[in-house]
């Protein structure tokens, strides 16, 4: 089993040391840049937070070291109360995998099948579902995230007795 945990976090290793140098963005975490999916079938969900910090700093360290100069890029406009960077807002802890809330960013009118919900937190998950739900349009709805069955997520709106499966992608 350790075998299978070194040859999994070696491949994600890979994978995010290749698109981290093609790109032009900060470095963001294995957990930031993977989908619940991807995190869970590369084995990393196994790592404890230790490693998991040990193997992201592994990363950082001899990522930064290919690049000449990081490049800035253009913000986006703060909005009051929201982090001004991706590394401000805290990662789902996978490990601990504790349930928790917040508001729905915008206008709310239900899911459709592959629904993206942009929180105000600054997450965006997505519809791991079929399945869709309808309801009047509400502005910046509170949402529960908890843990769901064999590593998933479920998405309920306070109010409301439906839950749908999501992943996160941001």
């Amino acid at each position: 089993m350790n075998l299978f945990r070194i040859a999994a976090a070696v491949a994600a290793l890979q994978f995010a040391t290749c698109a981290f140098a093609q790109s032009e963005i900060p470095f963001s975490s294995l957990e930031e840049r993977m989908t619940g999916r991807e995190f869970t079938q590369t084995g990393l969900h196994k790592l404890s937070p230790e490693e998991l910090a040990a193997l992201n700093q592994w990363i950082r360290a001899r990522s930064l070291a290919t690049l000449e100069e990081p490049q800035q890029t253009a913000a986006a406009p703060r909005r009051e109360g929201m982090p001004e960077t991706p590394s401000e807002i805290p990662p789902v802890d996978r490990m601990a995998r504790e349930p928790f809330q917040t508001r729905i960013d915008g206008t709310f009118s239900g899911w459709s099948g592959n629904t993206e919900f942009v929180l105000e937190n600054g997450m965006v998950w997505r519809q791991d579902e079929s399945g869709r739900f309808r309801i009047e349009p509400v502005e910046n709805p509170r949402v529960t995230i908890k843990p769901g069955f064999g590593g998933s997520w479920r998405l309920s709106v306070e109010g409301h007795n439906r839950t749908v499966r999501v992943e996160r992608i941001k």
